[in-house]
């Protein structure tokens, strides 16, 4: 409808004023709720043509439109905006293209499809996944579904960090003090125990450090004098040299963690088209930055050194290589990309990282732009902000991180206290229980994670996330299972909907009301696409549930007599649920039919 009212507002200004308004001159936006009407014309930008007053144009326009526009039933002014009412009649037209329609996305809106690559959760070996990952992990999979749903080809990447100093940290604590203990002796998850020992390095280089500047070292000199980080600096430089000892270790605890990484993200439902493996892409890294080097982009210090000068681009001098001939972080995400555009040719390169590493973002773009990669334009950082609790930051160092499995499995439980303290689920059964248990509690964890805006720190609440009234997920998945309890006594009673006699009905506020949120899911999914944020689809399946919810409590729908109307309702609510399960689908949420 907005495209045809800008074409017959042109056509008013042509007769009218014997004017030609470019298309930026004609804005036009949903009426304000608290404004009669459907669509409001913005008249200030018009009065170079009218020569006229605000209110006179609008009402000069206003009767040209209601004159020669069937679909407009009437119009009102209020100081320089037109306010337009459209008729009944064109709202069950558009609304009876949507209940056969299949397409319920934006493919439609996108008139140039791109191959992007969106790489997320980029987990360390030397851990378990915990709340920030949880984060990372929801975004770039609901970004995946999104862009995919509006027509792009999408290829959902991994890099998994299981090589450096930090998965060095981990082996030695291993070696030192693990008395062999493996997942099967412990009965821990590989990550878990991996993680332990990572911890656990901390703990005991922390004290040497200690010790050191008792001695009158100073905090820098103590880090790097302590014995066990000398130590984890030999064990990089076997790793890197190839000794087998070490590799053996290596490939032995990195094992453990990949089976527990599978069993997360199972559980969270997220999933990888391609996993890259820093040890296997940070060789080409090397290869690609020492080719540099011989080009003279690059230069070496006298301690044999590489580096890049990258002040022209009000950066710093950049490490890519160490003077011990070992990579660094950026050395594998130089390899990564450029095997990545060899394979995939994308056009974007989408890395969902949280936004304390936007300079090293930066310095990977410039770095590939300075070397000769012109497609390194396409690389764009989502950074998102960080998650918090009510408590404050977590911290892995010191083994304060909020573990991925456990928020899992206890917002599984609070799913269950709340379900049965509700009474909601009496007849079924412990399966049937504990399988809806499940879909709640993840429900409330992604969508109270993906309500907020991405780009914006946020504080987690479990208690918060779990309430069937308000903006949460239980709340809209409680909805659509309403809506399909009310088709289901539908089907027992013989009672159904014909999208023929849709003609034959006069709407009512709440009726428009609805449709105009449901023709909108398109464009919420397509603006969604555009600026990478998966909030504007949940606060829009929010909206919709909380509006259906206000009209099933206001009118009967099974119970009207007028057939006419309750086939009219009846449509309503199977076309909102089918948008509320696309759109929670979108972000990666399972809706229960029954709860």
């Amino acid at each position: 409808m907005e495209s045809i009212l800008k074409e017959k507002i042109r056509e008013a200004v042509k007769v009218l004023y014997k004017g030609d308004a470019a298309n930026e001159l004609i804005q036009i936006q949903e009426t304000r709720k608290d404004f009669k009407g459907d669509f409001t014309l913005v008249v200030f930008p018009l009065l170079r043509f009218s020569k006229n007053t605000p209110e006179k144009t609008g009402e000069t326009i206003g009767n040209y439109l209601t004159a020669t526009f069937p679909a407009i039933k009437g119009y009102n002014v209020i100081k320089g905006f037109l306010n337009l009412e459209i008729s009944d009649a064109w709202w069950i037209e558009n609304f009876s293209k949507m209940i056969s329609e299949s397409n319920l996305f934006g493919k439609s809106l996108v008139s140039n499809p791109e191959t992007i690559l969106i790489e997320y959760s980029s987990p360390n070996t030397n851990k378990p996944l915990h709340l920030g990952h949880i984060r990372n992990n929801l975004i770039g999979f609901s970004l995946y579904r999104i862009l995919s749903a509006c027509g792009h080809r999408v290829i959902k990447t991994n890099i998994v960090n299981d090589r450096g100093i930090h998965i060095c940290k981990s082996m030695l604590a291993w070696q030192k003090y693990g008395n062999v203990e493996t997942p099967e002796s412990t009965g821990m998850k590989g990550d878990h125990l991996v993680g332990k020992y990572y911890v656990m390095f901390e703990k005991e280089y922390k004290l040497q450090a200690d010790e050191l500047m008792k001695k009158g070292l100073d905090e820098d000199e103590a880090r790097n004098s302590a014995p066990l980080m000398k130590e984890a600096r030999e064990m990089l430089i076997k790793w890197e040299a190839g000794d087998k000892e070490v590799l053996d270790l290596w490939m032995k605890m990195n094992s453990w963690v990949y089976a527990g990484f599978d069993e997360t993200y199972r559980a969270l439902g997220v999933d990888f088209d391609e996993i890259y493996y820093e040890s296997e892409t940070y060789q080409h890294g090397k290869d690609i930055i020492l080719d540099a080097l011989k080009k003279g982009v690059l230069y070496k210090k006298d301690d044999s050194s590489i580096w890049i000068d990258l002040t022209a681009d009000n950066l710093d001098n950049k490490l890519l290589l160490r003077s011990d001939g070992t990579a660094v972080y950026i050395t594998q995400d130089i390899g990564t990309a450029v095997l990545r555009q060899a394979k995939y040719g994308f056009n974007k390169c989408i890395y969902v990282v949280g936004n304390e590493q936007n300079y090293h973002f930066q310095v990977l773009k410039a770095v590939l732009k300075r070397i000769g990669y012109k497609w390194s334009d396409g690389l764009i950082h989502f950074s998102y902000g960080m998650v918090e609790l009510p408590e404050g930051r977590m911290k892995s160092r010191e083994g304060t991180i909020v573990d991925a499995d456990d928020l899992i499995n206890e917002m599984k439980i609070t799913a269950r206290e709340v379900s049965l303290e509700l009474g909601k689920l009496a007849d079924f059964n412990e399966d049937e229980k504990e399988e809806v248990f499940r879909k709640i509690g993840l429900g409330a964890l992604k969508y109270f994670i993906l309500k907020v805006d991405p780009r914006k720190n946020m504080t987690f609440n479990p208690a918060e996330s779990i309430d069937f009234n308000g903006n949460t997920g239980p709340f809209i998945q409680y909805t659509f299972a309403r809506i399909k309890s009310v088709l289901r006594k539908a089907d027992q009673t013989n009672i159904k909907y014909d999208n023929n006699i849709l003609s034959d009905t006069t709407l009512g506020a709440k009726e428009i009301l609805l449709i105009k949120l449901l023709r909108n899911f398109k464009i919420n999914v397509s603006e969604a696409a555009e600026g990478y944020s998966p909030a504007i689809v949940a606060n829009y399946c929010y909206e919709l549930a909380r509006e259906y919810n206000q009209f099933y409590h206001d009118f009967s729908i099974l119970g009207e007599e007028n057939p006419s109307i309750r086939n009219l309702r009846l449509a309503l609510s199977e076309v909102t649920g089918r948008v509320l399960g696309s759109g929670m689908w979108l972000l990666g949420i399972e809706m229960p039919e029954r709860m």
